[in-house]
């Protein structure tokens, strides 16, 4: 290892993010050496003043990795810093992406071979030609941190980072060496306590990208596919506007409640499954979405009842036939004891295309008395009793219930509807109810 040589006169940190129109003699040269601060972003370059975390939350594709290892890369060679810390969700990631990946440290130092930096696989570290060191972590192991000091770090993907702010912590007490050690943090927002609680921090100056601002360096065929399928949703305000999304007015479910009842696995036994249906209004390829909500329960010990979102079949433009065909399959699958239906719009129809549609259990009969809203709020109350579960992944459903009753919703919200009857049917109606309708 050599011993490691500081820059002569090493650049101001302003220097790095001054405007390159507006740049001194010095600046321009270091812009020479560095094609891509000539190119960069306003949101790309680091912030001046004396802050000690830069937050750069970006949508897919926005170019924070590239910010984020050209940062480094200038932090090791053009400003004195000789140990940074570079911590990713996983090893993996820290070395596929922050190193060996297509925006990483090693692409950012493509055009000038005399400084490209040696990863040394044994030892999990980076080493610059000057000897400043580069050291990967992951986000699973906080205690990694303990030990090691450090006079700056990068840190990519931090919303995805399991033990967040344990990491953080851990980090924190590490960037203890140097005149002003800092930190970069690059990645998608996500309501998480670790973002919420960087955001909220003094010492902290956050920049912001949207997917669509670095088009030139993305597929069109990429950019024109995820915003026409995610452009209007929650989802694509957070994974491509790069928006930190929490809750909106009105809503009646938060990202922080459902974060709250994810699980993983179901449990081992229901004392009951059924699937749930709200038939679309119109048909057609501009219909409405026919919400179909697979849900068990389950009670234990004589407590409440607990309800698990087992699965989602809703889907757009079926005929009365295939939307029956579908929720009668998905019954099969889980074992459903009966199906739950709207029947406001279709009355006994609905009963008689599920009959057409080969459904071998009873099907109850639901109608519409109070409001979507007045109907959904008795089980919003179950959400935050932890009384009901998700099992597995439903982004579609989520970003629907995040956008239940407010300004941002769009169209018939089919999937809440559904789900709604579903645990209504299991956990909230007294037996014998007098609308179970079966065939």
């Amino acid at each position: 290892m050599k011993d490691y040589i500081p820059p002569v006169g090493p650049l101001r940190w302003l220097d790095w993010a001054i405007d390159p129109a507006a740049a001194d003699e010095k600046a321009r040269a270091h812009l020479d050496e560095t094609p891509f601060l000539a190119t960069a972003r306003g949101s790309q370059r680091p912030p001046p003043g004396h802050w000690r975390t830069w937050l750069f939350m970006a949508g897919r594709g926005a170019g924070k990795t590239r910010a984020g290892a050209e940062w480094a890369r200038f932090a090791a060679l053009k400003a004195g810093l000789g140990r940074l810390a570079l911590v990713g969700p996983t090893l993996s990631d820290a070395r596929e992406v922050m190193i060996e990946g297509p925006s990483g440290l090693k692409a950012a130092s493509q055009y000038a071979e005399e400084e490209l930096p040696v990863y040394q696989v044994s030892r999990r570290r980076l080493e610059w030609p000057n000897g400043a060191l580069g050291f990967i972590f992951s986000a699973e192991d906080p205690d990694s941190l303990r030990g090691p000091q450090f006079d700056g770090a990068w840190c990519d993907e931090a919303a995805a980072w399991k033990r967040g702010p344990m990491v953080w912590d851990m980090l924190q007490m590490a960037l203890r060496i140097g005149d002003s050690p800092r930190a970069v943090v690059t990645t998608t927002p996500k309501p998480v306590p670790l973002i919420k609680r960087l955001v909220a921090s003094r010492s902290t100056v956050v920049t912001r990208g949207a997917t669509s601002d670095n088009a030139d360096f993305l597929s069109p065929t990429f950019l024109e596919e995820v915003t026409a399928a995610y452009g209007d949703t929650l989802l694509g305000k957070q994974e491509l506007e790069g928006l930190l999304i929490e809750s909106q007015e009105g809503a009646l479910w938060t990202a922080t409640m459902l974060r709250a009842v994810a699980l993983s696995a179901a449990p081992p036994r229901f004392d009951d499954v059924v699937v749930a249906v709200d038939p679309p209004v119109s048909q057609g390829r501009s219909a409405d979405e026919c919400g179909i909500i697979a849900v068990g329960a389950a009670r234990g010990d004589r407590g409440p009842v607990v309800c698990y979102v087992l699965d989602d079949a809703s889907a757009r433009g079926l005929s009365p036939i295939d939307w029956a065909g579908r929720a009668v399959a998905l019954a099969k699958k889980v074992g459903a004891s009966r199906v739950v239906a709207e029947v406001n719009q279709g009355g006994d129809m609905v009963a008689q295309t599920f009959e057409a549609a080969g459904c071998q259990i009873p099907v109850e009969a639901r109608r519409a008395v109070l409001s979507k809203r007045a109907r959904a709020i008795p089980v919003v109350a179950l959400y935050q009793k932890g009384l009901i579960h998700h099992v597995g992944r439903f982004d579609a459903l989520e970003q629907q219930m995040l956008l239940f009753g407010t300004d941002s919703q769009k169209g018939s919200p089919d999937r809440v509807d559904a789900l709604v009857w579903g645990v209504t049917s299991l956990a909230l109606d007294h037996a014998g109810d007098p609308r179970v309708r079966r065939m």
